[in-house]
């Protein structure tokens, strides 16, 4: 028979084994809420900074209003990275991946980040965490 006595502070449970009466604690940390969202949202704003910046270098530039817009157009911890020029769409999905001035600068440029930076970005979020 097991007794279970809950509050919001945590619970004590009683049982008895043939051997005896076990009693165990669990105990709430009050913080474990406030203290894991802000490591999150630390590793979030990492990421979506990471992201813009590895982006830079890949996004075709001829005024660098394209990669400006992505910079202005994000809110850092968001989770949300936006390009917001009106022709970012068509660069990102209808332009070739290079460009004869520089073979990194073309579309999908997130796609092509993602594979070259993922394992750095994900393990400095890690250690943020």
């Amino acid at each position: 028979m097991a007794t279970t006595i809950k509050t919001p502070r945590g619970q004590i449970i009683q049982t008895t084994t043939a051997s005896g009466k076990v009693k165990a604690e669990l105990t709430w940390n009050r913080n474990f809420g406030a203290v894991r969202t802000e490591s999150f949202s630390r590793a979030q704003k990492f990421v979506d900074s990471e992201v813009l910046r590895y982006c830079s270098a890949l996004v075709p530039f001829q005024t660098g209003m394209l990669d400006k817009s992505g910079k202005l157009g994000t809110v850092i911890g968001s989770g949300l990275v936006q390009y917001i020029a009106p022709y970012a769409a068509v660069q990102y999905y209808n332009t070739a991946e290079s460009r004869p001035y520089d073979a990194n600068r073309g579309g999908k440029w997130f796609e092509r980040m993602k594979v070259a930076h993922k394992a750095d970005i994900l393990a400095g979020a890690r250690k943020l965490m």
